[in-house]
């Protein structure tokens, strides 16, 4: 017979091994969540390349139109099991619709700027998303920011017009368009905030959907003749980013946003190095330079927003 001593010292040791098991859990969800942040990043640098090198052939419309039919057939799957319900019931139809435009007129500027500029100096200016978040959260989401986020977001710009070179050498139509739509991407991820609850699979389809009509009505004055390998890039195109947003929100499900998030910023790496190996491109010194501090003001605004309790400005994928 166990004696209450004994059944107390039992119950400790047992709460202890379940503390061990959890703890050993939770580090084996991060680890995860971070190889499937990691992962994700990197298919959607492949995506960007793979972009870069058909923007050169085919108009955007072009592009986007076969990308976004591919990402549709992908989807359509999880469409059918989420059902049109889904759909209908999605909160907020208004900002729903607001948030496909911003999505469309994002990755249109971004494919845009990819065909005059490299995909490191693209991708700087996308950097910036989280900064923008934080400057108009006050004005679109009614959040307070503090002296210390606004004098982050001060450096943050700083950041761009170094990025844009000194003497405004690298302001060019591209890297205006750049800036639009890293902007446009800001917003976009301040309308995702506001229609939260939204099934994840409804959010991936109206987005694909509005490009998919974007493309379905630029493409007829621009089409090329497309060969059966570029047809294949293209249909490709679509399934890594449907990949690459996989990854992304799996590694948001298996762990903590503050410990996955800033490994976004991986995507300059791949940026910088899938640039050089495929376009011979080799970032300025200025553009190093502001990236680096768009991506320290963007840092900090994390960390600071994690102290306060409140959602990540950077909580959605990158663009592409």
């Amino acid at each position: 017979m166990t004696t209450q001593p004994e059944a107390r010292a039992q119950a400790q040791v047992q709460a202890q091994v379940q503390a061990q098991v959890q703890a050993h859990g939770g580090r084996e969800n991060a680890v995860r969540g971070i190889a499937m942040m990691l992962l994700g990043i990197l298919f959607f640098a492949i995506n960007d390349t793979m972009g870069k090198w058909l923007i050169a052939t085919y108009s955007l419309g072009q592009v986007l139109l076969l990308r976004s039919a591919a990402a549709l057939i992908i989807l359509s799957p999880f469409i059918v099991k989420v059902g049109v319900g889904a759909f209908i019931r999605a909160p907020r139809p208004g900002l729903q619709v607001l948030r496909a435009a911003f999505a469309t007129f994002e990755v249109a500027c971004f494919y845009w700027a990819l065909s005059g500029m490299s995909l490191a100096d693209t991708m700087t200016f996308y950097l910036a998303g989280p900064i923008y978040v934080t400057a108009v959260s006050p004005f679109l989401l009614g959040e307070h920011v503090g002296w210390r986020r606004w004098l982050a977001v001060t450096v943050g710009f700083v950041g761009v017009m170094i990025a844009l070179g000194p003497s405004g050498s690298a302001l060019s139509p591209h890297a205006l368009v750049a800036i639009a739509g890293s902007l446009s991407f800001s917003i976009f991820m301040v309308c995702t905030r506001l229609v939260r609850g939204t099934s994840d699979v409804v959010l991936v389809a109206t987005h694909n959907a509005a490009t998919l009509l974007f493309g379905a009505v630029t493409t007829p004055f621009t089409w090329v003749a497309v060969s059966w390998f570029d047809a294949g890039l293209l249909a490709l195109l679509g399934v890594v980013a449907m990949t690459a947003f996989f990854c992304i929100n799996r590694s948001l499900s298996m762990a903590p946003a503050s410990v996955v998030v800033p490994y976004q910023y991986t995507s300059i790496v791949w940026a910088v190095l899938f640039g050089y190996i495929f376009f011979g491109d080799v970032p300025s010194q200025h553009v190093v330079i502001g990236a680096g501090i768009i991506i320290a003001a963007g840092f900090y605004i994390f960390i600071r927003e994690q102290r306060l309790a409140k959602p990540p400005a950077f909580n959605e994928p990158p663009p592409a």
